[in-house]
């Protein structure tokens, strides 16, 4: 009997750390798309002569296209609208158990 009583217990407090867990997973994963942008635009800012439509002179098609600072902005937004929304998601159905 104590053994059922204590298995109990055990999961019963175990089980709001491990939610608040995945609650602090969820904003992490939810965080890194917009730290991504900031990143980029740090970056950009930091390294302005990497931007070609500032300093245009001698820039070719392909330094146009692929702007590096641009390119990792790029990735956080793709990274918001893509990739974000299932991880939290999985991690949201892994929180309500299976049978949620």
């Amino acid at each position: 009997m104590t053994e059922i009583a204590t298995s109990i217990r055990r999961r019963a407090i175990g089980r709001p750390r491990s939610a608040l867990r995945r609650q602090r997973r969820a904003t992490g994963v939810r965080l890194l798309g917009p730290l991504t942008i900031v990143a980029g635009i740090v970056w950009a800012f930091a390294q302005p002569w990497r931007i070609a439509f500032l300093y245009p002179s001698g820039k070719g098609f392909y330094d146009y296209v692929v702007q590096p600072p641009l390119l990792v902005v790029l990735v956080g937004v793709l990274f918001i609208f893509f990739v974000a929304p299932g991880l939290v998601e999985d991690l949201e159905r892994e929180d309500r158990g299976p049978e949620g």
